[in-house]
């Protein structure tokens, strides 16, 4: 689930990336001091952020250390992302994510995210 997700960011895929979130999923994101409620306030973040012409490029992502505790139809998952960029030194985040399972699907979907860098 951790990697798939941020397979989406690297290929520049929402669609991809909101199949695992829920869309009410609370979010704090690095990138902006507000708490981030559901995916219509998310769309608003990520069509602020600047855009490769704008800001240093995204080279890749790389989710390592997770911890990952489920309780039965919940999860928290630990674990830090290395953010590399293009013309700019790697930025290394802490990230806390809860999870629950989606039913009849069964697949995971974070519900709250929180993000800080280090």
């Amino acid at each position: 689930m951790i990697t798939g997700r941020y397979e989406g960011c690297t290929a520049d895929d929402r669609d991809r990336i909101d199949a695992f979130l829920d869309p009410e999923a609370t979010l704090w994101d690095s990138a902006t001091p507000e708490l981030i409620c559901g995916r219509a306030e998310l769309n608003r973040v990520r069509d602020a952020r600047p855009t490769p012409d704008d800001g240093p490029a995204e080279t890749g992502l790389t989710a390592y250390g997770q911890v990952v505790d489920v309780f039965g139809d919940l999860a928290v998952a630990r674990y830090r992302l290395r953010v590399d960029f293009r013309a700019a030194p790697p930025e290394l985040a802490r990230n806390t994510a809860v999870l629950r399972r989606a039913h009849p699907e069964g697949h995971w979907l974070v519900v709250r995210l929180h993000e800080d860098i280090q």
